[in-house]
């Protein structure tokens, strides 16, 4: 039960999530063909994302979040990091809402979202390689208002610092000072042409009352750290359809098809003192499309495919410029609400370029997770 406080007037709900997995690889490196902070980064056992969460009314006005993630590197040392940690208003006339703090961007449907929600026990590799390892987040704010339509119809406007590596492809230092091979300049902001703007506009029509589609577009954009006036521009896409039995119990049987597709255009400088040879400006793209089948009360099966096309470059060498596609395939068993264990198959081809040579992948993660406390419902 949520606790109380304050005379029983406010309430907090608290709720600890351990998300775990076995993993084999035919590749040692399993950290650089797996692109997410969350996904398994060695053979052997994993714990990559142990989360305390805290949701609550604040006040009439206000209700706050926040979840705070605890991981073990392939060292066995831990890593904390405030991964979301916001307030947003309640009763805002014409439909309107704000939010302010450290927060996911609304950027596609997956990067808002935590693991422990993923249908998959890994990030999809244009995420990954697009938006970050760890998503696209960050301290800021956020309106959105809630169309008057016959349809739900949302736009979301959001601002954010865009620094480190939750800025992943905007003022992102990157790994000893260097990101695409560049010296980076790590500034402080100059001004607002230094902040991550992030528009996003989504729908959800349905079809009939067992169908129902969700689609939206979103896009990112600000200056990057590999020159004095470095740009970068994402623009995303997304789909959902889903259907569900008429007589479906607990939520099966289902079908759930899902896709996103993003395309980057990343203005790579000269580096810190202009000392990299030469500035190139990289196109981008990728996607990935999954379907879910609930075929049986707490059983899911899934596939996904996965593919990114790096523009090749006869300067930067780096693995995250590396064209690769991935197919994937899952069973997930969810004995409760508060538990699951999922089976995951991977085969990554990682496609040859000026610098690397190509190489085919396989891998098999064994997940499981629990969930302590209440938890509030995912996100459809």
């Amino acid at each position: 039960q949520p606790i109380t406080i304050g005379g029983g007037k406010n309430y907090m709900n608290i709720s600890f999530d351990g998300l775990f997995a076995l993993a084999y690889s035919s590749a040692k490196d399993l950290d650089h063909i797996e692109v997410g902070d969350h996904d398994p980064q060695q053979r052997g056992f994993n714990a990559r994302n142990i989360e305390l969460a805290f949701d609550g009314a604040v006040d009439p006005y206000f209700e706050g979040f926040a979840n705070i993630v605890f991981k073990l590197d392939n060292d066995n040392e831990t890593d904390v990091e405030v991964e979301e940690a916001f307030m947003q208003t309640t009763s805002l006339p014409f439909n309107l809402q704000l939010k302010a703090g450290q927060f996911f961007a609304a950027f596609g449907r997956l990067n808002p979202t935590h693991p422990h929600t993923w249908d998959f026990a890994d990030t999809p590799l244009v995420n990954g390689l697009f938006l970050g390892p760890d998503g696209l987040r960050g301290v800021g704010a956020q309106t959105s208002w809630t169309l008057p339509l016959p349809w739900y119809s949302q736009l979301i406007f959001a601002s954010q610092n865009g620094r480190g590596s939750t800025g992943f492809s905007f003022r992102n230092p990157g790994d000893d000072g260097m990101f695409f091979d560049r010296i980076t300049t790590d500034r402080e902001a100059r001004g607002l042409q230094d902040f991550v703007w992030i528009p996003r506009w989504e729908n959800s029509v349905d079809l009939s009352p067992t169908q129902v589609v969700l689609a939206g577009v979103s896009g990112a954009f600000g200056s990057n750290e590999t020159g004095a006036n470095s740009r970068t521009q994402i623009y995303g896409a997304d789909f959902l359809y889903k259907w569900k039995s008429s007589h479906a119990e607990g939520g099966f049987p289902f079908l759930k098809w899902q896709t996103e597709a993003m395309y980057r255009r990343f203005q790579a400088g000269q580096g810190a003192n202009e000392s990299f040879p030469v500035a190139e400006t990289f196109h981008d793209w990728g996607l990935y499309s999954q379907v879910l089948w609930g075929f049986k009360k707490g059983w899911v099966a899934g596939i996904r495919g996965d593919y990114v096309d790096m523009q090749d470059s006869k300067f930067t060498d780096g693995l995250d410029r590396q064209s690769r596609w991935r197919i994937s395939a899952n069973l997930t068993w969810y004995p409760t609400e508060f538990s699951k264990i999922r089976l995951q198959y991977n085969q990554d081809f990682l496609e040859e370029n000026f610098f690397l040579s190509g190489r085919q992948v396989e891998s098999v993660f064994l997940q499981w997770e629990f969930i302590l406390g209440s938890h509030g419902a995912h996100k459809f």
